[in-house]
């Protein structure tokens, strides 16, 4: 089994951690776009040509699945990459984990890109999942890039920024950009406030890779023989994982595979 994953940089890392440890035997293909980064400012026609072409590259290695490991692709781009690769290539979406996190009964805080939050794409799935739950969207400025280049300093201020505008009763805080899972503790660590019952985090890593699985009519076999190789593109031509992605967890996690031959 082959599972490709897309993204303009490393956001997609914790996806990718999260399909090797259910399928420690699946190749894994990871096609990112670091001539074209960031997408977040591109219009949406430049954005889903850019996401296309990544596609593409991921497509030429025969993947069984394709997982958009990125929020904003998936909001611009998953209809066209559905229509160009399926039914031969399953696409999978990230989307933010309101539902389940509005099941929790609130309040809850949607951490996203400052393009996200207010978008009519958020509201609605607002709106669709977390009818009648207290729900604050919480702006992130400068987290994603902070997070892409391992910008120690930055992470930590825009972590605080967006912490200051959360309301001290959330809790439950959505991590609508998939960078965002990659500094999840210390997230929880800046919101936690002293005397309320843990924060409850939702992130969207472990239901993509759940639901390629399915898509794929497979199971998890988290003790299958770590078998699986790491082919990385980079815009198209293979290369290493980049630098930034050994200072997380998800990404020495996959330092550690072999590279397909």
């Amino acid at each position: 089994m082959k599972i490709a994953l897309m993204d303009s940089g490393i956001g997609l890392l914790a996806a990718t951690a999260a399909v090797r440890r259910l399928r420690p035997d699946a190749d894994l293909v990871l096609s990112l776009d670091p001539d074209g980064m960031p997408w977040g400012p591109r219009t949406s026609e430049d954005l889903t040509q850019r996401a296309v072409d990544v596609a593409d590259a991921a497509a030429a290695h025969r993947p069984d699945a394709l997982i958009i490991g990125c929020n904003t692709a998936t909001v611009h781009a998953l209809p066209t990459l559905r229509a160009r690769l399926e039914p031969a290539i399953p696409v999978i979406g990230t989307v933010p984990a309101i539902k389940p996190a509005a099941a929790g009964g609130g309040p809850v805080a949607i951490w996203a890109t400052p393009a996200t939050t207010g978008s009519p794409y958020q509201r609605n799935l607002i709106r669709d999942f977390a009818d009648g739950v207290s729900v604050t969207e919480v702006p992130c400025f400068g987290l994603a890039e902070a997070v892409e280049h391992a910008e120690e300093t930055a992470i930590e201020a825009a972590v605080a920024a967006a912490a200051a505008l959360t309301p001290e009763d959330v809790t439950t805080v959505v991590l609508g950009c998939t960078h965002y899972e990659l500094v999840a503790d210390r997230i929880r660590t800046a919101v936690q406030r002293p005397g309320f019952p843990p924060l409850v985090l939702h992130g969207s890593a472990g239901a993509v890779a759940a639901q390629a699985l399915r898509r794929l009519g497979e199971q998890p076999a988290p003790g299958a023989a770590p078998s699986g190789t790491l082919t990385v593109l980079l815009s198209g031509r293979e290369g290493p994982l980049p630098a930034p992605a050994l200072a997380y967890e998800e990404g020495r996690l996959l330092q550690a595979i072999s590279p397909a031959r």
